[in-house]
């Protein structure tokens, strides 16, 4: 999957390229560039372009998005005129559906790895603690051989007290 913050320059400049024309131009009133063209009308960043009838108005900022009773999505432009806002919901949709499908992939990939390397050290924890298991009752029987071996060189049946 290619990473984000690779598109993240790219963004940036882009992002500049839009917004830096428009800065140095003194904001006038978004109804008299009605009748003018897209990109005089939405050289002020407060204006919508409405491509259906021509209209620059005020961007709506009450409701989010513009009501359709005030221009069509597909026909709306703010920003730059070769974005409508029906593409530019539908484009903003499906990248934050992609960002938050990796997440989700990412901490299921990371808690699974996680199981795993705990499941993996469990295991090499019940080994280890088996194989000392063995060793101590290899040591016991050595010791109960020896003892045994004491025993019968001497001719006693010397009774070895546990502490």
């Amino acid at each position: 999957m290619v990473e984000l913050r690779c598109f993240l320059p790219v963004l940036f400049v882009f992002g500049v390229l839009v917004i830096l024309p428009r800065s140095s131009v003194a904001y006038t009133d978004c109804n008299a560039l009605s009748n003018t063209t897209c990109e005089e009308c939405l050289r002020n960043l407060s204006c919508l372009w409405c491509q259906s009838t021509q209209i620059c108005i005020y961007y709506p900022v009450q409701t989010i998005l513009p009501p359709h009773s005030l221009c069509p999505l597909d026909l709306a432009r703010w920003g730059s005129c070769w974005v409508n806002f029906q593409t530019l919901i539908i484009a903003i949709s499906v990248v934050a559906a992609v960002i938050i499908i990796a997440i989700l992939i990412c901490c299921f990939c990371c808690c699974k790895c996680e199981n795993i390397g705990t499941k993996r050290f469990e295991n090499k924890m019940d080994r280890q603690a088996e194989k000392r298991k063995v060793q101590q009752e290899e040591r016991k029987a050595e010791m109960k051989t020896r003892h045994e071996e004491i025993r019968q060189k001497y001719g006693t049946k010397i009774c070895f007290a546990s502490p």
